[in-house]
């Protein structure tokens, strides 16, 4: 309850270029997308999706089948309003994460800034099961995390930095990592975050 209130503050008090995550366009994920192919109808995931414009480019792009996963109602609620008559073609999950029970497999699961949040074992052995069974074979994963040069911290709460190899032996062995990048990302407030962004293929 304490990450959920928190999250709730925040996506309720500032708006989205307030936020030092925010993106007007989310060129990196949409090239990883891009990369792979994927057929319209695709099961396609964001994970901690927030109100990133992720999902805008989504819908655009006329995919059939897309779910924004948050554990903020009103980052969602923000969302739907922004997309208007658009968010009846989405499927929106209020939840954590690490509690989330899908009811279909996914083709490609998106997290950019999310899973850095989990900083216990637990958590983060939970997050790995639930993508382990969530991804269908064949799958695709994508993260994006602080690297080791990035922040510590993130809207006041503690994160956990990743480096190409130590991310790829949290996934290993159900996942076959494709290819790594490091982005620096220029916020709001004109600071520079490195981010590790990687994608996997489920064995």
């Amino acid at each position: 309850m304490k990450n959920k209130n928190h999250w709730e503050k925040v996506f309720a008090t500032k708006a989205e270029n307030e936020v030092s995550w925010f993106q007007p366009y989310p060129k990196t994920s949409i090239s990883f997308l891009e990369m792979f192919d994927l057929p319209l109808d695709a099961n396609i995931i964001d994970i901690g999706g927030g109100d990133s414009n992720f999902v805008d480019t989504l819908v655009e792009k006329g995919f059939k089948n897309i779910f924004v996963l948050d554990i903020s109602e009103n980052a969602i609620n923000r969302v739907k309003k922004r997309l208007g008559e658009k968010a009846q073609y989405v499927n929106w999950i209020v939840s954590d994460i690490t509690e989330f029970v899908p009811n279909v497999q996914f083709d490609f699961w998106h997290d950019r800034a999310a899973f850095h949040f989990l900083t216990s074992e637990n958590k983060i052995n939970n997050y790995v099961s639930i993508a382990e069974k969530a991804i269908r074979p064949n799958g695709y994963l994508i993260l994006g995390t602080f690297s080791e040069t990035g922040p510590e911290k993130c809207s006041g709460l503690e994160i956990k930095q990743y480096s190409e190899l130590s991310m790829s032996s949290r996934f290993e062995p159900k996942f076959e990592r494709i290819k790594c990048i490091t982005e620096n990302h220029k916020t709001p407030f004109n600071t520079i975050q490195s981010f590790l962004f990687c994608s996997f293929r489920r064995h």
